[in-house]
C-alpha cells in the first residue's frame, strides 16, 4: 500500500516560507496543509492569510487551506475567498486543543457540539461545491466525543478525516490514545489519517502495524523536530545523510533570511527562531543545553555564532 504523508499546519511555523525551504531541503511532504484562517468578528481576511495562501508562494507544493470557525457564514466566507484563488479543498480544524480557541468553543471544543457541526456542513454542502476535510481530536474532555459525531459525519461526502489520536484538555501532554483511534476505525466510513507523535522512522513503522488500513499518517512537531524524518520514512531508512548538518544550515539560513526580511527589527526575528528552535534541539544530543545556547544569544551575530558552534558539535 503506498504511503502518503502530510504536514500537519502548526499556528506559526508552517507557513509558505518554511513550507517552500522544507520541500527544496529536505521532500518526503506529499501534501502541506496550510496554517487556520481565522475570523476575529469581522470578515475580513488578514493579509497574512492572503500572502500565505497566494499561488506565486506556493507554486511547487499542493497545500490545502484549514479553516478555524464555529460559524457556516464565516466558512462559506472562506470557501468563496479559496475558491477565487483556485482552491478546491478546504480543511475544517476541530482539533487545536488551546483555551483561548476551545474556550470560544471551536477547535477541539466544538466536537461535543454535533448538533452545530451538522448545521455548518448542510450548509456548506447546500450551498458551495468546495470539498471539505476534517482535522480533528478524539474529544476534548474524553476520547468518545468524536464517536458521537460520526453518524453525522457519514451523511456528507467528505474527502477524509485526518484524528490526532488525543483529547483537546491534554494538549501535547501525555500519550495517543490507539485504542480510542482503533474504536473511529471502526465506527465510520470515511477514509481516516493518522496524526500523533510520528517522531521517528521505527514509530511510523509501529503505527502501520498496528493500523494496517490507514496509509496516509500526518506529521506535526516531530517533523520540525527533524525535517529529514519524511524523506527517511519515504526511503525506507534510518540513516542521516553524510552532510546532514551542511544540509540544515542551508534550510535554516533561508528561513533565517526570508523571516529576517518579512519581520521588523531585532526581537521578532529573535523570537521567531526561538520558536523553531524548541523543536530543532530535539535533534540534537543536549536538547536543553543546545536551546539555551539560542536563547542567551541576545543580538543577530550572536545567535549566528551559536548556530555556528551547535552545528559544528552537530
Amino acid at each position: 500500500m503506498p504511503l502518503t504523508l502530510l504536514s500537519s499546519p502548526l499556528q506559526g511555523f508552517t507557513d509558505f516560507r518554511f513550507r517552500n525551504a522544507f520541500n527544496q531541503y529536505f521532500g518526503g511532504i506529499d501534501t502541506f496543509y496550510a496554517p487556520y484562517i481565522r475570523f476575529n468578528k469581522k470578515l475580513i481576511i488578514k493579509n497574512s492569510y492572503k500572502i500565505d495562501l497566494q499561488l506565486e508562494n506556493n507554486s511547487e507544493l499542493e497545500v490545502i487551506p484549514q479553516i478555524m470557525t464555529n460559524s457556516a457564514d464565516e466558512f462559506l466566507f472562506v470557501v468563496d475567498y479559496i475558491q477565487e484563488l483556485g482552491y478546491k479543498e478546504l480543511n475544517w480544524n476541530l482539533g487545536c486543543p488551546y483555551p483561548m480557541v476551545t474556550n470560544r468553543g471551536m477547535g477541539s471544543g466544538l466536537i461535543c457540539d454535533p448538533e452545530k457541526i451538522n448545521h455548518i456542513l448542510e450548509r456548506v454542502h447546500k450551498e458551495t461545491d468546495i470539498v471539505v476535510s476534517m482535522k480533528m481530536r478524539m474529544g476534548y474532555e474524553n476520547p468518545e466525543e468524536i464517536l458521537h459525531t460520526f453518524p453525522i459525519l457519514d451523511d456528507y461526502p467528505l474527502k477524509n478525516i485526518a484524528i490526532h489520536a488525543r483529547i483537546g484538555k491534554q494538549l501535547y501532554k501525555g500519550g495517543v490514545n490507539l485504542e480510542a483511534f482503533e474504536k473511529c476505525i471502526e465506527s465510520t466510513k470515511h477514509k481516516l489519517y493518522y496524526n500523533g507523535d510520528i517522531t521517528s522512522v521505527t514509530k511510523l513503522k509501529e503505527m502501520q502495524a498496528r493500523f494496517p488500513s490507514i496509509d496516509h499518517f500526518m506529521i506535526g512537531r516531530g517533523l520540525i523536530a527533524d525535517p529529514f524524518l519524511p524523506s527517511m520514512i519515504k526511503n525506507n531508512t534510518t540513516d542521516y545523510p553524510k552532510n546532514r548538518w551542511d544540509i540544515f544550515r542551508e534550510f535554516h539560513d533561508t528561513i533565517y533570511q526570508q523571516y529576517d526580511e518579512a519581520l521588523s527589527g531585532p526581537t521578532p526575528i529573535k523570537m521567531k527562531m526561538q520558536g523553531f528552535w524548541e523543536y530543532f534541539a530535539q535533534s540534537f544530543s543536549d536538547p536543553r543545553k543546545t536551546f539555551k545556547k539560542i536563547k542567551k544569544s541576545n543580538n543577530p551575530r550572536a545567535y549566528q555564532q551559536a548556530v555556528a558552534e551547535i552545528l559544528r558539535s552537530g
